[in-house]
């Protein structure tokens, strides 16, 4: 008796996402395959019981290894892949250290993406057999501010993404549909945490995470 597997492929990119979950379909055994375009719609479905979740560096809601810390924070039992353009051996390492099961560049073709993650399925792990040693490991700074953001509550977190977008108390409010004086609150409790003095501080913090967002992301 095959084993179902539910997996999340949350990736912004809608040619991309259709490929993915088309190809799990047909290739990973008994797969359930569910969508999400934003780190929002990712947490809405991450709530049923999910074996996987794929994930973009790069999507609404959340700034290159943002994502994934929270993910690995909040939700601890669902394993997770990166499925990235960005390919390079530092950002592949980087991932990795930060609790990612495995790293899947998005050149790669449909049949070693159904194969890495049958692999990290039955308890593997997967980064392509090319990756070079990185030139430096993960430096202290950011394994600190990793930590101290996967301290932030759910909701601290959303609004420190909006922190780093450049959005207004005001327009967080608004947009997660509480007051004014609330976001005034969380600001200060994720300053506290954080370690930093002011908003200016906190989003230069949060840029450590961020990587370059990749030009092409091609589909063999």
């Amino acid at each position: 008796m095959q084993t179902s597997h539910t997996i999340i492929v949350a990736d912004d990119h809608p040619l991309f996402r259709a490929a993915l979950m088309q190809s799990l379909g047909s290739q990973v055994s008994a797969a359930k395959v569910l969508e999400a375009e934003t780190l929002q719609q990712l947490e809405d479905q991450i709530q049923t019981d999910i074996d996987l979740v794929l994930l973009d560096l790069h999507m609404p809601g959340a700034s290159g290894f943002s994502g994934l810390i929270y993910l690995r924070t909040h939700f601890p039992s669902v394993p997770v892949v990166v499925v990235s353009g960005n390919e390079q051996a530092s950002v592949i390492h980087r991932a990795m250290h930060f609790g990612a099961s495995g790293f899947i560049p998005k050149s790669s073709s449909m049949s070693t993406i159904a194969q890495a993650i049958q692999l990290v399925l039955d308890g593997g792990q997967w980064v392509p057999d090319d990756v070079p040693e990185a030139d430096q490991q993960v430096d202290a700074q950011d394994s600190q501010f990793a930590d101290q953001l996967a301290s932030l509550t759910p909701q601290q977190f959303k609004v420190m993404v909006m922190l780093t977008e450049g959005l207004l108390n005001k327009q967080i409010a608004y947009e997660l549909n509480v007051s004014e004086a609330t976001i005034k609150a969380h600001v200060t409790a994720i300053l506290r945490k954080l370690g930093v003095y002011s908003r200016t501080q906190a989003v230069i913090a949060a840029g450590r995470l961020r990587i370059e967002h990749p030009q092409d992301e091609s589909i063999n």
